[in-house]
């Protein structure tokens, strides 16, 4: 991956010059981690808590947090919205565990915040999900009625004007409500693990992508200016991931546009957004949103470009089409911002699996390369988990993680192989966002139009 020419807003607010090394020779390292987003960091400090001596490397092609780590939404929520698929995988039992566990790491960023170790402008607003149209209405029936036959209870139905008492858009037609969701600053959250894995004595070589991966014994990782042989070999490397070989049928990669504007704190108290409330709508091309501690509304959409192979190109940092769209869904949702123009856009890859969650295992069934991909845009909080999981595998620790239900899962469909998996995703992706048109604009969607669309790979709910 070349250095991105187009930043996010997080990163444009966090990047300052800092001390930044390249690998320059051949090393060696206990563990090498290849990847210095979330889940590569996360990783490299449960290595650093479980054995202080261990000698850790971190490879980044370009800064820490330049993939989907700096260019989220910073929306922080666990896997609930996921019971479905996690049942099928791993069994109820297992689903709860993680669902439970996925919303203690949402805890622990908020300590991690408050203690100062971690500062991520961690708020607890909670997730408001909301139908935007009349087709939306009841997409999470399925979802409240699966919690309820399990015993939990995650989630609060909310009528329109529940739904607007909270954020006050004319489009909310109702939905639920998560009160243990929160939004954090994504650069922040990036770059304070780039600077507590430095302080916990991890080596982060930035600016040095993998050239190659030799699956030999011991693994080594070789970059432009040379090598590192570990005894164990982390792969971590999102959207990029899907450029291996074992990944060509079971990641695809999508785009996620966000557009960012002025601030506007008297606009935000007119429409009562002020306590930190995340949206998202119930549409295939997920609408995501929130604001900033300076006044500011976020407001991103899911499902765009598709990635031929996994190859990704400079048009999956900025796409002003795409993000035009996304303003254009920002005045619907809040007319009032009619002639507001926004003051940032970007785009970003999203390593998408068919379930919706991450896999992790042993790459090719190499005993010493193991990996953690496939977050499909919801990895702020879990990826804390992502870190137990590759750990424990790393290092063979006795916890329970590396054999947890996530771990080498069971096949449930692959992917087609190129070049049939692009043109038909190519053809149901327009045929999605010919959908959301016509929904957003109250018109009745046609059949064909309305099967096509329904081909978005998924799981059957449970």
């Amino acid at each position: 991956m070349k250095a991105s020419v187009h930043r996010s807003f997080w990163l444009g607010q966090v990047l300052d010059g800092e001390d930044s090394l390249s690998l320059a020779g051949s090393i060696h390292a206990d563990i090498a981690i290849v990847g210095g987003g979330y889940t590569g960091l996360w990783t490299a400090l449960r290595i650093k808590k479980a054995e202080p001596a261990a000698d850790v490397v971190v490879l980044e092609a370009d800064v820490c947090g330049a993939g989907a780590s700096g260019r989220n939404g910073g929306l922080a929520h666990g896997w609930w919205e996921k019971l479905a698929q996690l049942i099928a995988i791993c069994g109820v039992a297992e689903a709860k565990r993680l669902c439970e566990t996925s919303e203690a790491a949402v805890d622990e960023l908020e300590r991690l915040d408050r203690d100062g170790t971690l500062p991520s402008d961690f708020i607890r607003g909670g997730k408001l999900s909301v139908a935007t149209t009349p087709a939306q209405v009841g997409a999470w029936d399925a979802l409240l009625a699966l919690c309820e036959r399990n015993g939990v209870d995650p989630f609060e139905p909310v009528s329109a004007a529940a739904a607007r008492g909270r954020v006050d858009s004319p489009t909310f037609l109702g939905g639920v409500f998560e009160s243990s969701a929160a939004t954090v600053h994504p650069g922040k959250l990036v770059r304070g693990l780039r600077k507590l894995a430095l302080r916990h004595g991890v080596k982060v070589y930035e600016h040095t992508p993998m050239r190659a991966l030799e699956r030999a014994t011991p693994p080594r990782v070789h970059t432009p200016g040379g090598s590192v042989t570990a005894d164990h070999v982390v792969v971590a490397l999102g959207a990029w991931a899907a450029g291996l070989p074992e990944f060509h049928r079971r990641l695809y990669v999508v785009s996620s546009e966000v557009v960012v504007t002025p601030p506007i704190p008297e606009e935000l108290r007119r429409i009562g957004w002020i306590d930190g409330e995340s949206i998202n709508d119930g549409q295939a091309r997920v609408l995501y949103g929130r604001t900033t501690s300076d006044g500011r509304i976020a407001l991103g959409r899911g499902g765009g470009r598709l990635a031929f192979g996994g190859r990704l190109d400079r048009g999956f940092d900025r796409n002003r089409r795409s993000s035009e769209d996304v303003a254009a869904a920002l005045r619907r949702l809040y007319p009032s911002l009619a002639g507001l123009k926004v003051e940032h856009d970007w785009s970003g890859p999203i390593d998408r699996t068919l379930t919706g969650l991450p896999v992790f295992g042993r790459l090719g069934g190499h005993p010493k390369i193991s990996y953690g991909i496939g977050w499909s845009g919801t990895g702020v909080a879990p990826t804390l988990i992502g870190g137990r999981i590759l750990a424990s595998i790393a290092l063979d620790l006795d916890d329970g993680w590396q054999r947890c239900g996530l771990v080498e899962q069971r096949s449930l469909g692959k992917l087609p192989p190129e070049p049939i998996r692009y043109a038909g995703g190519a053809v149901v992706r327009r045929a999605v966002v010919r959908k959301a048109a016509r929904e957003d604009a109250s018109r009745k969607v046609d059949r064909l139009t309305h099967s096509i669309a329904g081909l978005v790979p998924r799981l059957p709910e449970a």
